[in-house]
């Protein structure tokens, strides 16, 4: 009898720990970013399909428009229509002015805030923090209505304090109109931003701080020089996000245009696409001016993702 002996498995054969580490690691990196890449998808990848879909279509009543509306293909007609509205353009050109005053604004304020709350000098900083970011819990309407009550003369009191001291102020004024809206969005988001600079703040190690102090650099220096470059990532984090939602700028020129005939229906371009779909009932129209505002969107994110690491490039 001849017994056939099991040939043991060369280590060739065999799979290597890196390799099945590798194959662990990407199955639980896979789990894991499911729900994320599932929500893109419902969420934006299937509304921007169907924006840029119903984009390059449009109503058409046939003969004297007697008969009833059927749809047609009208190609890039709605993207010609408006890119040719001055209406469109105006809002474009506010959504900038609005983005040129926020953003800066908001970026020094929060930054130097929580710079101070780090430096150590601000007391009960729990009591600030939490102080600074409860008028973030308010939701945006709620803010805005609070805000149209203290700007409208007759009900105001700061309009009626003004008043007494002999100062005529017009918060919904042709030049002011666009600062107050500035106001009402410092108000609600400056504290949460606050909140992120010093949870990045947090994460600096002392030890570079107290070798700046040893090399006698002053607090100033020391927060300008040496804990502001450290947090580049989250700056960079809270300018994009801040540019995305100003970019879409509705909730607040919605609201005041009740007090104010300064701000029109197509006031931004986000009460453009809502005139555009359910007061002229024109979705083609309202589907373009969404694309358009999405490649905007896009094209100056990534302008300034851009910007920043070539900056980093530099610095380097």
């Amino acid at each position: 009898m001849t017994t056939t002996l099991a040939r043991p498995e060369s280590a060739s054969t065999r799979p290597a720990p890196r390799v099945r580490r590798r194959h662990r690691q990407g199955t639980a990196a896979a789990v894991l970013m499911a729900p994320f890449f599932a929500l893109l998808v419902v969420v934006f990848l299937v509304p921007a399909g169907t924006a840029l879909w119903l984009s390059f279509f449009g109503a058409d009543e046939p003969g004297l428009g007697f008969g009833p509306e059927h749809t047609i293909f009208a190609g890039f007609r709605s993207y010609a229509a408006v890119l040719a509205d001055p209406t469109f353009r105006n809002g474009l050109g506010v959504v900038a002015l609005y983005c040129l005053l926020y953003l800066p604004l908001l970026v020094v304020c929060s930054l130097g805030l929580a710079l101070l709350l780090d430096s150590g000098l601000a007391r009960l900083r729990g009591s600030a923090r939490l102080a600074l970011f409860l008028p973030h819990a308010v939701p945006g309407i709620i803010a805005a209505l609070i805000w149209l009550y203290l700007y409208i003369p007759g009900l105001s009191p700061v309009v009626d304090l003004f008043g007494k001291a002999g100062i005529t102020v017009d918060f919904l004024g042709v030049h002011t109109v666009i600062p107050s809206m500035v106001n009402i969005a410092l108000w609600s988001n400056l504290g949460y931003n606050v909140v992120v600079f010093y949870a990045a703040l947090q994460a600096v190690p002392r030890e570079v701080i107290e070798a700046a102090v040893v090399d006698g650099a002053g607090g100033v220096r020391t927060a300008l020089s040496i804990k502001t470059p450290l947090i580049r990532a989250s700056i960079v984090m809270v300018v994009l996000f801040t540019l995305i939602w100003s970019l879409q700028l509705f909730t607040e020129p919605m609201l005041l245009s009740q007090a104010t005939p300064m701000i029109t229906a197509r006031f931004s371009p986000s009460m453009y696409i809502y005139d555009a779909a359910f007061t002229r009932n024109n979705y083609g129209l309202a589907a373009a001016a969404s694309v358009i505002l999405l490649a905007c969107t896009v094209a100056l994110s990534y302008g300034v993702t851009r910007w920043t690491t070539r900056t980093r490039e530099d610095v380097r």
